[in-house]
């Protein structure tokens, strides 16, 4: 059922809250790097990442550190050679953190590309007192700009009277200046949220807010070449750029010349799963996500998700829509969770609005509630056809095969003290914001590497050492 008030809003997540801690407590001693690894059918590159220690990684499937940056990255990508001129091994972090939530990724104040050896190349600060406040994504244009969200305090009409944190997406050139930007409190009315929705935001915002952006917009890729747009579908122009938000429960694509919304899933299902594609009326009771249902289907319910992008063109699924569905509570007002939670990565047509493919625990002759993460997280659709996820607050990141079978395994093993998932107080843990699949020749030749098959563990069977 929807909550029409703040305060039984905030009564819902604290519940969830609550449950989860119930359902998806953790044990105290497991495995750490590469679990599973079967070299028959895995896809093999290097994967970067950063951890809670406050370094940039790049491992390869064995789980060996092959290299190392300083810095975190928020999030840590490899740039592709082609867009630096051939240069292999570039990377962006955070630098210059002020202090803050979470360590001060939010309150970061310059970002830098660093080369393989780890000197600078660029760097952004800003262009105020408070620097760059760079947080959840940036990405290398071909033409050597660099998308960055940003973090802004300013009132936004229609949510609060007082300044608040609200993103704003800005294309900076090589020298620095900023040539295009997309703010996105200028937009409340394009979103679908609902006057009960709006009515919430302005109650949760009557006061101002802390944070690093009132929707959280965690996610931005351009669209860059593909089909639809190959077949005339002007929505879809390479330069498009996809955006979702935790907090509102939507992705949508914003046309970058005009800034207008263009595209849209969420936040209201309900007419997406009446009529996209044509398909029978599902009535608004039966919303809730949907963990085990055959595919096609209209898109269901997503909560809270995370690396929503269109697969690029070459691999499998090209064109289609790929996010990380973390059903966490989200939404204004929330949406409904499962009884059972449990993440699932969608590949949704974005023509039909159906989910063309699935990913749950279920396909991994697990529980629902074996594979979850109700904050960040990632997919990314590799070129053998595997899906590369990052269960974030986990710290585990695995391959599956189309039919939902772990061809990789590892477990974060660089700890850190975070704020986040201490409720204020640091605590130690191992989570990890989005992860990347790497290819061999994107870093400098020669660089090691090494997969050595592994097969499951049987955990009915595995028991650890007795100290003697």
């Amino acid at each position: 059922m929807r909550t029409t008030t703040h305060r039984r809003f905030a009564f819902v997540l604290t519940g969830l809250a609550f449950q989860a801690s119930i359902a998806l407590a953790s044990p105290s001693v497991f495995p750490t790097g590469t679990t599973v690894l079967d070299t028959a059918k895995a896809w093999r590159g290097f994967v970067a990442f950063s951890a809670p220690d406050g370094k940039s990684r790049l491992i390869d499937l064995d789980g060996n550190e092959v290299h190392q940056w300083e810095g975190f990255g928020f999030p840590a990508e490899v740039i592709d050679p082609a867009k630096t001129g051939g240069k292999k091994g570039h990377l962006v972090v955070q630098t210059r953190n002020a202090k803050g939530p979470y360590g001060g990724i939010f309150a970061n104040q310059e970002v830098q590309e660093l080369d393989w050896e780890g000197k600078t190349v660029w760097k952004w600060a800003g262009q105020g007192k408070e620097g760059a406040r760079q947080n959840h994504d940036w990405d290398r244009l071909p033409n050597g700009n660099t998308l960055l969200v940003t973090t802004v305090d300013h009132v936004v009409a229609g949510v609060s009277d007082k300044p608040i944190p609200d993103q704003v997406i800005r294309e900076i050139a090589p020298d620095g200046k900023e040539v295009w930007s997309w703010t996105v409190g200028e937009h409340v009315e394009e979103f679908g949220i609902s006057a009960e929705g709006r009515a919430l935001l302005r109650k949760v915002f009557a006061n101002g807010g802390q944070g690093h952006g009132f929707l959280t917009i965690n996610d931005l890729q351009p669209i860059g070449p593909n089909r639809h747009w190959d077949a005339g579908d002007v929505r879809f122009h390479p330069d498009n750029l996809v955006i979702d938000s935790r907090e509102a429960s939507f992705i949508a694509i914003v046309d970058k010349k005009s800034g207008k919304i263009v595209w849209k899933i969420g936040p209201d299902f309900s007419e997406t799963a009446q009529t996209a594609g044509g398909a029978a009326s599902v009535s608004s009771a039966s919303l809730r996500p949907v963990l085990s249902v055959a595919v096609p289907r209209p898109v269901d319910q997503t909560s809270g998700q995370h690396d929503a992008h269109i697969i690029p063109k070459g691999l499998p699924g090209a064109g289609n829509l790929l996010v990380f569905d973390n059903e966490g509570p989200s939404g204004y007002p929330s949406t409904r969770l499962a009884t059972h939670l449990g993440s699932r990565i969608l590949e949704i047509d974005p023509l039909t609005k159906q989910i063309v493919w699935q990913y749950t625990g279920l396909d991994s002759d697990a529980p629902l509630w074996s594979f979850f993460s109700s904050f960040i997280s990632s997919a990314r659709r590799l070129p053998n056809g595997n899906t590369l996820i990052d269960e974030g607050m986990n710290g585990r990141i695995f391959q599956v095969t189309p039919k939902g079978e772990i061809a990789w395994e590892y477990v974060n093993p660089y700890f850190g003290r975070q704020v986040l998932g201490g409720n204020g107080t640091p605590v130690r843990t191992n989570w990890v914001f989005r992860v990347q699949p790497v290819p061999f020749d994107w870093v400098p030749a020669g660089t090691p590497h090494a997969e050595h098959h592994r097969a499951p563990i049987d955990n009915a069977n595995f028991r650890a050492p007795l100290s003697r």
